[in-house]
């Protein structure tokens, strides 16, 4: 049975040098809101997704919270189930916490966007604001705009005119990028707020390019200045460097290693960390493109690409005070990143010598495919809920068979496409709310989500609280919407406004990117007044 820990003991873990995972399970809305300095989040939703990943070894003490220990107290119990041997769960939850006085914050990935904050201030990055952006693409003067966020990201809406260089890419591709532009062109890195262009216009800065600015607030700002996003955009391609390109981004790696203290370990060291790991937490992450970690990868490495680890630090290194590996194909981008990580105050970090190159060439074998194991649990879960197809569930809704169908994903995934009078429980909340939904236990429920997963992850929870009647549909929205069937959209039946999302990019008001861009600009007071 997971035990409770009080809010002392966790602020003592929280100021000491162990590793332990602090998981905030509840939804992002509520944890934007207002969390515990330190704690990762991982809705519950997503455990079975996430964890494997999140928290590699199943013997590291793992820290539960929510508001008041209700849902903590539910996913303890699917933790245990997944073999972890050390969960307990933050006694009275941030409610307890906040009574002791204790500090919370608000935001996500406060940790990274704080650290960007310090590195605008302490290191003076250039940036240029939209209106100014937009006098000088009217003018015609010489531009080239790099968006540092995911290609998937950039596709949906970026600057116009502006090409994908992911930010762990930036330092490998500089050189041939304005290899293929006049020399007094200037260089604009963006990103969709501020964190990922601080970091990028960063590196270029310290490479010791001239000419380049962020922009300052990335498409928010643009937005915000009343200018149109572009969508659709292609402009994705990553060519192979050329020698000369390589050369400068391994030469900066070299100078970044010796000033920031980033270590090195040959294909034997490695061996040695990686058999460590089956006792502790030791984190192994390949930086490179998705189709590069899917062509091959060191066995045991998950796929986290360079620019998104260092905006995502909390979520990277969720178990604290442990070791962390970053490969790429030789050294420059795991050097950048690890460079990154020191700053951060990580301190046992490693950069693989040769990378994946070094380890295929000592005879060692490369594993292929992309980074997505099956969620935990899922398999013994479908051995207890039956599956139905789009058609079965839909004979069984018209003619009566299913008193109630639920929907277990997010708000906005519910809003995009639910079965017709489908109810909204999501799964983080289920045990707690299935009652006042289904008060029956015996009648018939149907669980749906986006593709069939958490559909039957649920499905085996109902089971569990006796809920004898129940069916996942098999493929989810995705299989009933290709069987074409119909749908309904919007919040209907919901019955108070849903929190449990952070709206972002356009999604955002006007009023709320403004508060936001304001929070995260005031993280780095502090370092100015310092």
């Amino acid at each position: 049975m997971p035990g409770e820990i009080s809010a002392e003991d966790l602020n003592a873990l929280l100021e000491g040098n162990s590793p332990f995972a602090l998981i905030d399970v509840r939804e992002a809305g509520e944890y934007n809101s207002s969390h515990i300095p330190g704690a990762s989040l991982i809705p519950r939703r997503e455990l079975e997704f996430r964890l494997a990943a999140s928290v590699p070894y199943p013997g590291v003490p793992v820290v539960l919270c929510d508001d008041d220990g209700r849902r903590a107290a539910l996913a303890a119990a699917t933790l245990e189930e997944l073999g972890y041997t050390q969960v307990s769960v933050l006694a009275r939850g941030i409610n307890g916490w906040v009574s002791r006085d204790y500090p919370t914050e608000w935001g996500v990935n406060v940790p990274s966007k704080d650290f960007g904050e310090k590195v605008e201030v302490v290191h003076h990055v250039p940036e240029i604001d939209a209106a100014e952006l937009r006098r000088r693409m009217e003018r015609g003067d010489k531009l080239v705009i790099l968006d540092t966020r995911t290609p998937e990201e950039y596709r949906r809406f970026c600057i116009p005119g502006g090409r994908s260089v992911p930010g762990g890419e930036l330092a490998l591709r500089i050189t041939d990028i304005t290899a293929e532009l006049d020399p007094d062109t200037t260089v604009i890195v963006n990103c969709a707020g501020r964190t990922r262009s601080i970091i990028g216009t960063r590196v270029l800065q310290r490479m010791g390019r001239a000419n380049v600015f962020g922009l300052k607030n990335g498409t928010s700002g643009w937005t915000l200045a009343g200018y149109e996003l572009e969508s659709g955009a292609d402009r994705v391609d990553l060519p192979e460097p050329s020698p000369e390109g390589l050369a400068a981004a391994e030469a900066y790696a070299d100078r970044l290693a010796a000033e920031d203290g980033v270590r090195y370990l040959d294909v034997a060291a490695l061996e040695a960390l990686r058999e460590r790991s089956r006792q502790e937490t030791v984190y192994l992450i390949d930086l490179r493109t998705a189709a590069e970690y899917a062509a091959g990868h060191i066995p045991g490495f998950r796929w986290f690409p360079g620019g998104q680890a260092v905006q995502r630090s909390d979520e990277v290194a969720v178990v604290k005070n442990c070791p962390i590996v970053f490969a790429c194909d030789g050294k420059a981008r795991a050097t950048i990143t690890a460079s990154w990580y020191r700053q951060l105050g990580f301190e046992e970090v490693y950069a693989v010598a040769g990378g994946v190159t070094a380890w295929a060439a000592s005879g060692r074998e490369l594993e292929s495919g992309p980074d997505n194991a099956p969620p935990l649990g899922l398999e013994q879960a479908r051995e207890q809920v039956k599956l139905v197809s789009p058609q079965e569930l839909q004979a069984d809704l018209q003619a009566g068979r299913t008193a109630a169908a639920i929907f277990v994903d997010t708000s906005a995934d519910f809003a995009r496409s639910h079965l017709p009078g489908a109810r909204w429980a999501p799964r983080g909340w289920l045990e707690v709310h299935i009652a006042g939904l289904v008060p029956d236990r015996d009648a018939p429920v149907a669980v749906t989500c986006l593709d069939g997963r958490n559909s039957v992850l649920a499905g085996a929870a109902l089971r569990k609280l006796g809920y004898s009647n129940v069916a996942a549909l098999d493929g989810g929205m995705a299989a009933w919407r290709a069987a074409g069937l119909p749908e309904e959209t919007g919040l209907s039946g919901v019955m108070h406004p849903p929190n449990d999302l952070v709206p972002s990019g356009p999604d955002r008001s006007y009023a709320d990117a403004i508060n936001y861009l304001r929070w995260e600009t005031a993280l780095g007071e502090k370092y100015a007044a310092g």
